[in-house]
């Protein structure tokens, strides 16, 4: 199944990284945050990325290019010019598109400009600045067995993030934005769709605001009660609390 990634927003809550590059590029353990997260989803079998990006979308399309360089040891022999060769290189079993979407485009809009590359098909979506140990494999048969047009995962956080109203047969009964006050389940991205899912978005749709509390309210979004390990990456003190469970071997998503 097809994996898509938002990656084009500005990320000016880690402005001092992202002041540089797009915030899915912030390098934890040494490689990008969003490197990790299609690690995450390789891991379970999905090697196919559709990569919506914006801002400094030719930063994430280089980077790419060159994954040789970054994974790779490297011979140079100047002696004959300058030739180089990868040794010992390491690749992926993945395929990815990366897509300028615009450079203020909100999320809804962005997943609508994909359309094309996701075909008639269901597909997994996921925010490009968050790691987990989501069990991808139940996750998807849960969307499946339910049969509505969206999933997505929940968890419990003492985080400003989107608050669900969840019944006791999974089904989400409302859907609003983040309060200070808010101490209960939000929604941690990992989503599964129907190919539904676009006649609900328009170019400028917020994904969270819009198509969910809409989905929400006509009974078509479902949710999949995640109790591992969640963490976003929206703060320099976040970005550091994942760079020490890479740097202690205690990091929950690195199953590979």
């Amino acid at each position: 199944m097809k994996v898509v990634l938002l990656a084009g927003g500005l990320g000016t809550r880690i402005a001092e990284e992202s002041e540089y590059k797009p915030k899915p590029m912030i390098e934890v353990g040494g490689m990008p945050i969003i490197w990790h997260i299609m690690k995450e989803y390789s891991y379970y079998g999905h090697n196919e990325f559709i990569i919506c990006a914006g801002y400094k979308h030719y930063m994430i399309k280089k980077w790419f290019a060159d994954y040789q360089f970054y994974t790779s040891d490297m011979t140079f022999d100047f002696r004959t010019g300058g030739h180089f060769e990868s040794i010992n290189k390491k690749s992926e079993p993945w395929k990815v598109t990366v897509v300028d979407t615009g450079y203020k485009t909100n999320t809804g809009g962005r997943i609508k400009k994909i359309k094309e590359y996701v075909g008639g098909e269901s597909f997994m979506m996921t925010y490009g600045d968050g790691v987990c140990d989501v069990n991808m494999e139940d996750l998807l048969r849960f969307h499946q067995r339910h049969g509505k047009i969206a999933t997505l995962t929940a968890v419990v956080q003492k985080q400003m993030k989107g608050q669900l109203d969840v019944a006791f047969d999974h089904s989400v009964r409302s859907f609003r934005e983040k309060s200070i006050k808010d101490n209960t389940l939000i929604n941690a991205g990992y989503m599964v769709f129907r190919p539904e899912i676009f006649d609900y978005l328009e170019d400028d749709a917020v994904l969270e605001t819009t198509v969910l509390s809409r989905l929400a309210d006509e009974g078509q979004l479902m949710s999949y009660q995640h109790n591992g390990f969640w963490q976003c990456m929206d703060t320099v003190p976040e970005k550091n609390y994942i760079e020490r469970l890479i740097a202690t071997g205690s990091a929950p998503w690195m199953k590979w």
